[in-house]
């Protein structure tokens, strides 16, 4: 019977402490839902703000991310203050479990930090054509972790911004122009000078490509079955692919005109006796 009594105490001792957790909890309740309308206004705020304002969309894109992950983080403080954990518990909590977090998160850590690193240094910025990490593409997004690329094939890459900060980064765009570099081979038989001649008129002929610095035109080899030219040319970065097409195209179609004879390899095949 004292069992039995002292288990109807506990249990009316429990009904009681839930009903007086029940207003905490529903204040809780409408607070975090409260909280996530008025943080995706924030949100929806800021993107207007910075869409009216002609700030580098780097420091859009990663001030926007940091804004919203900073004010859920305030939004669950408040949601589990209100739960009726004490702020004093909270902050060790919060220590103990950041603490376990940053161990467990070494790379995400490493990811945030190269993402302020690439927003102070400027390695890069939205808009421009990078080549990293193995991968060549047009810099899409930069997040607070990581940074989107969109590639020649429209597919999007997602690199972390601790691999990008601490490796080798080629930036395409961060020069107004770009100089790009041709190799062709003629045969042994073949004029040089013929050569040369027509790779500097195809230069010469196409509006996209600078006249100053000048092109130029080397022997850079002799090879086991041809000679080898190489032509290097100038062009403004947003018409230089056209250009280098257009260059490899032209050469082929005049050679074949002036009869300068592009070697490729042949395989002789000997009947056996």
């Amino acid at each position: 019977m004292d069992e039995l009594r002292n288990f109807e105490q506990h249990l009316e001792k429990a009904i009681e402490l839930f009903w007086d957790f029940i207003p905490n909890l529903i204040l809780a309740i409408v607070i975090l839902l409260v909280g996530l309308w008025i943080i995706r206004l924030i949100n929806r705020l800021v993107y207007k703000f910075f869409d009216r304002k002609d700030y580098d969309p780097t420091l859009e894109s990663f001030l926007q991310s940091f804004i919203s992950i900073a004010l859920k983080v305030l939004l669950f403080t408040v949601v589990v203050t209100q739960l009726g954990v004490k702020s004093s518990s909270l902050v060790a909590m919060v220590g103990a479990a950041g603490l376990a977090i940053g161990l467990a998160l070494q790379g995400s850590l490493a990811n945030f930090a190269g993402g302020v690193l690439i927003l102070l240094f400027k390695p890069f910025k939205v808009g421009d054509f990078i080549s990293a990490q193995g991968i060549d593409g047009s810099v899409k997004q930069i997040t607070i972790f990581s940074t989107k690329l969109n590639t020649f094939g429209n597919q999007v890459a997602i690199i972390p911004n601790g691999q990008l900060s601490n490796g080798n980064i080629v930036n395409y765009n961060m020069e107004d122009t770009r100089r790009g570099k041709f190799d062709v081979g003629i045969g042994y038989g073949s004029n040089i000078k013929q050569a040369k001649e027509i790779l500097l008129q195809i230069c010469a002929d196409h509006s996209d490509i600078l006249k100053d610095p000048a092109p130029e035109v080397y022997v850079g080899e002799l090879g086991d079955s041809s000679v080898n030219l190489t032509l290097r040319f100038w062009a403004k970065n947003e018409v230089f692919w056209p250009a280098h097409f257009h260059v490899i195209e032209e050469t082929k179609l005049r050679f074949d005109e002036a009869g300068i004879e592009i070697p490729f390899p042949q395989r002789v095949v000997h009947d056996a006796d």
